[in-house]
């Protein structure tokens, strides 16, 4: 048993109700996401990443570490360092989501929307079909790059609109003079709700 598998298998979960909660892991472990499948942590005295999934989205960790191994050698994503049946190991990227720009007023440029651009253009050119490209899990690092994570849902055969909305709703509203520097928390998760349920009107 190698040293991440020692650690994934460190990480007990539980669900409760709806919702599954983190009840164990290695104190050389820290909580640093919590999303749909899986939980994100932080290796101590590393720049690594550990991405445990939940027992229903085990075949997931290896859906996502095949991306990964794809996209090997693309400045735009994080290197794969390891992975097994409910895990996988990643670099850990520093910066702010869109998300957190949004919220914290770091101001998104155009540049950083090109480089998205370019980023689904090198993964679609390599076989993929980037999918689920939302403001969570694209990151602004300290040098100003773009970084993509998140990439599972890259192999899957559907057109998926999300980012040409999210491109779109920039330049048509985030480009405005008017346009706030910061957004409430609420009113983004709003939003995500509506678009989600197809509640919100065409932009395009």
């Amino acid at each position: 048993m190698n040293q991440y598998e020692y650690l994934a298998n460190s990480v007990v979960y539980l669900v409760r109700g709806s919702k599954t909660v983190l009840v164990h892991k290695d104190p050389r472990l820290k909580l640093i996401g919590e999303g749909r499948s899986a939980f994100a942590f932080l290796i101590s005295d590393t720049d690594l990443v550990l991405k445990v999934f939940f027992p229903e989205f085990h075949r997931v960790a290896a859906e996502e570490a095949a991306v990964y191994e794809q996209l090997a050698g693309s400045r735009f994503f994080p290197k794969l360092h390891g992975s097994g049946s409910n895990y996988l190991v990643i670099d850990y990227v520093r910066g702010l989501t869109l998300y957190q720009c949004l919220v914290n007023g770091r101001t998104i440029s155009p540049d950083h929307i090109e480089e998205v651009d370019h980023a689904l253009k090198l993964a679609r050119e390599n076989g993929l079909n980037p999918s689920d490209i939302h403001l969570r899990n694209i990151i602004i690092t300290p040098d100003n790059d773009i970084k993509l994570i998140d990439v599972a849902r890259f192999r899957q055969s559907k057109d998926c609109s999300q980012w040409k909305d999210l491109k779109t709703a920039f330049y048509k509203f985030y480009m405005h003079e008017r346009f706030p520097r910061k957004l409430p928390q609420r009113a983004m998760d709003l939003i995500a709700f509506f678009y989600k349920k197809g509640l919100l009107p065409s932009i395009n």
